[in-house]
């Protein structure tokens, strides 16, 4: 039923409260009882966690507002599952007749049964507050992730449009039509696709008015223009209101906007929108006429059906360049990836040592990891990283289990038997869901074709899973070294090097030094020393950086000269630009020449969040792109350690602390897990409960500096002068005989109140370009310090001027994840 103006006597929805054409305020047919009224003075209930409701839902998490009220992630305590709760607002439901309309919509919308719409599940009640529950879809959604990356590139685009096509489609054929598609209701979920939400309840939820919150029915931004005019929706105005969201994908902005709703529903009815591509040239022709031919004003002009729109972007999609595929559009100067639908996954074990003397550990790790390397660089095959592939090592599980742990489809294993200068090698491709063996072959070689078995090997595992994979040009070229000494020394620092032990780096880097004596043209050992000397410097502070950098910028531009597509090159170049010159523009630009090169590059994705936390205050990237790194690294736990230092950074204390103390349970001697739990117990200011957790984890790895020092800061917090001094006079103590971070003494003194000695520090640590010093620009126990000028001053001296107002970061943040 519509309301006719008293004034204009246009026809507007039942609900409206203002005349969609001339803003006259209407009269509502409906009665309003005292029932009614009473509902609207009910102030709106808030949950906090562990509340139950109908004596079923017991709240997690609050996970945003919308339209209707407060949405909460709970726990269905009957079926034991997560499920989502979105409250209703009692003027939504003020009467029995509201309620039971919002019942029979429920009851359609439940009948959409489809992998790209987000299942609806009831309608509950608890002491007078309704509830809907629905599908629990951990992610985030479309709007929170275009804001994040500010436009999304043309093939991510059309993915996610071709899935909000197929659950659209079905809705449809079932008679549904949405009537407030926007990307708020579109989830993206942790694997990367589009989960429609909200159906059935459109209707109800009272959006903006044109002049004032409270009447129309949908979201100007994306409505069409005959619900602007108040007549009925449907399945075309599903097509209008997709359109927009296309155009917002791909564009980054609105076709139409304004300072009131009442200025952009006018533009929804008569204006034209300016061409996608003349905001971003990337979008192709045929692309920019399907956009603007589902914005047609007149219905009969746009597509008649979903399906001919998801038509249409298969024909465009085929059409795009391989280049086109990976690479999301993000602030400018940046571009960071997101998770995509992988063609193939793929896990290489480490190769079995048959040789008589066992002693060949050292070569079967390397050639496993040298094979990881160059299918990695295949940008279609999710390659499951080193670290995590190689952590079933010893371990007599079933190789389903192992492919099943991995969350891959293949698994490549194999065994090296060598014997002087002749080798055995065998490989064999699995398939893990049916366990059968997709290919398998022995080699009987000299030792000195060791490199063509492998680019055989590579060629097979390739042939094998090939569906339009793209094989990098480089791939093929890339060599190691002429010299067979140069390469067994080269595979032996690789293996100590994974073992991760600080005490043996020196011997480490004499065996890539003794490699590049043998072969000075051997490119990945300049990438290999340019590794070491960056974890000898940043990872574990046990060499100055201004002894260590240097060395780390000559070693990685060296290897460039001589393979300019070494993707691990560029991203050592990347961190000493932004550990030891604090230079954005170059470590972003390293940062994304490294992952142009090998999209797949965990390590890429691992480092550069220090660059986008650091130097960019960027947090949301920040997460991205480690949450790209652990997809492709699953067991790294210095990832997960870094995803729980992000909630520390932006003060999720809670989350923080939940993050670590999973990877303390899982690894209970891992004493970086200890620190890291110590360290957020330590800024709740839980201080016992950080006292308990680093001395742990100096119990467990010793007395690093790192460890003592935030042993110090601890003691300095609670105000033990004496148990702080004593670890002072270590500390510096220790800095005499040889090298400490200066970084690290001045936070002693700032923790105990000396703040003059603090910052006294702190400038030495600029004055020695102090790698650790970049941490000044977002851990929170700086915080009672960013109005100090000193402090102000230094982040000035380090060109960070940027990150001086942390809060302005953290509410961007916040409001690009709501």
């Amino acid at each position: 039923m519509s309301i006719k103006c008293p004034r204009c006597t246009s026809s507007n929805p039942e609900s409206a409260r203002f005349c969609l054409d001339c803003g006259t305020k209407l009269k509502s047919s409906d009665k309003v009882d005292v029932s009614h009224t009473k509902t609207l003075e009910t102030p709106f209930k808030e949950f906090t966690r562990g509340t139950v409701l109908a004596d079923r839902y017991e709240i997690i998490e609050e996970l945003g507002q919308g339209g209707m009220g407060r949405v909460y992630r709970v726990e269905d305590k009957k079926v034991h599952e997560e499920v989502a709760l979105k409250l209703i607002r009692p003027d939504i439901v003020a009467d029995m007749i509201t309620i039971d309309r919002f019942r029979s919509e429920l009851k359609i919308a439940r009948k959409i049964r489809h992998k790209h719409i987000c299942g609806m599940y009831d309608l509950g009640e608890d002491k007078g507050t309704h509830f809907i529950t629905m599908e629990y879809i951990p992610g985030e959604d479309l709007k929170t992730l275009i804001r994040r990356v500010r436009r999304l590139d043309v093939s991510t685009s059309i993915s996610l449009s071709k899935q909000i096509c197929d659950g659209l489609t079905e809705a449809h054929r079932l008679g549904i039509i949405h009537r407030d598609l926007k990307p708020n209701n579109i989830m993206i979920d942790k694997s990367g696709q589009a989960r429609i939400m909200d159906f059935g309840i459109a209707r109800f939820v009272k959006g903006r008015d044109v002049t004032q919150a409270g009447a129309m029915i949908g979201t100007p931004e994306y409505m069409s223009p005959e619900q602007v005019e108040g007549k009925k929706a449907d399945e075309r105005s599903d097509i209008y209101s997709f359109g927009v969201i296309l155009y917002e994908m791909v564009t980054g902005t609105l076709p139409f906007t304004g300072e009131t709703p009442l200025s952009i529903a006018m533009q929804q009815k008569n204006e034209l929108p300016q061409e996608p591509k003349k905001f971003n040239p990337q979008v192709h022709d045929r692309l920019n006429q399907l956009i603007l031919t589902c914005l047609e004003k007149n219905r009969g002009d746009r597509y008649q059906s979903v399906r001919d729109i998801a038509l249409e972007l298969d024909k465009i999609e085929k059409t795009l360049s391989s280049r086109d595929k990976t690479i999301l559009q993000g602030a400018p100067g940046k571009e960071l990836p997101v998770k995509k639908k992988w063609k193939h996954s793929l896990a290489v074990l480490p190769f079995e040592d048959l040789s008589p003397q066992k002693d060949q550990d050292y070569f079967c790790d390397g050639l496993a990891e040298e094979l990881i390397n160059a299918l990695t660089k295949i940008e279609d095959i999710r390659v499951v990283a080193r670290t995590s592939s190689f952590a079933f090592k010893g371990e007599k599980l079933d190789i389903r289990e192992i492919g099943k742990k991995l969350d891959v489809e293949t698994i490549l294993e194999g065994s090296v038997r060598k014997a002087g200068q002749r080798l055995r090698i065998t490989a064999q491709l699995i398939d893990i869901k049916g366990g059968h063996h997709l290919w398998s072959e022995r080699f009987d070689r000299d030792l000195e074709d060791v490199f063509e078995v492998q680019d055989e090997i590579t060629s097979n595992i390739v042939d094998k899973l090939k569906t339009e994979l793209v094989i990098p040009s480089h791939i093929q070229k890339e060599r190691h070294s002429d010299s067979l000494e140069a390469y067994d020394l080269y595979l032996k620092g690789r293996y100590y090097w994974n073992k991760s032990s600080p005490e043996k780096l020196e011997k480490i880097i004499s065996y890539f030094d003794r490699a590049i004596e043998k072969d000075p043209k051997y490119a990945l050992a300049y990438v290999a020393l340019a590794e070491a000397y960056t974890t000898l410097s940043i990872g574990f502070a046990m060499l100055p950086s201004k002894e260590a950098m240097p060395k780390v910028k000559q070693a990685a531009l060296t290897a460039l000269q001589l393979d300019p597509t070494l993707a691990e090159a560029h991203v050592a170049l990347a961190l000493f630009s932004t550990c030891y010159e604090w230079d954005r523009k170059a470590a972003n630009r390293n940062f994304k020449q490294a992952i142009e090169l090998n999209p797949n590059y965990a390590g890429a994705y691992q480092w550069i969040e220090i660059y986008l936390t650091f130097l960019e205050g960027k947090f949301g990237e920040a997460i991205a792109a480690l949450e790209r790194a652990q997809e492709l690294d699953p067991f790294n736990l210095y990832i997960k350690i870094r995803l729980g230092f992000m909630q520390l950074y932006t003060y999720d204390y809670d989350r923080a602390i939940e993050q670590f103390k999973k990877i303390v349970e899982l690894e209970p001697g891992f004493a970086l897990g200890h620190l890291s739990l110590g360290t957020a117990y330590t800024w709740k200011s839980q201080l016992e409960k950080g006292l308990d957790e680093v001395k742990m984890a100096i119990q467990l790895g010793g007395r690093a500096v790192v460890n003592i020092s935030t042993l110090g800061m601890i003691y300095g917090m609670m105000g033990k002068k004496d148990e702080t001094e004593k670890l002072l006079d270590e500390v510096i103590e220790r800095s005499v005989k040889g090298y400490v971070s200066s970084f690290w003494v001045g936070m002693i003194y700032l923790a105990m109140g000396e703040d003059d000695k603090g910052f006294e520090w702190l400038y030495k640590a600029y004055a020695e370009r102090d790698s650790s010093l970049i941490y000044i620009t977002v851990v929170p126990p700086l915080d009672p310090f960013r109005d100090d000028p000193r402090f102000q001053n230094l982040l000035k001296k380090m060109g960070l001027s940027n990150m001086i107002d942390k809060q302005a970061l953290i509410r961007e943040y916040r409001q690009s994840i709501k």
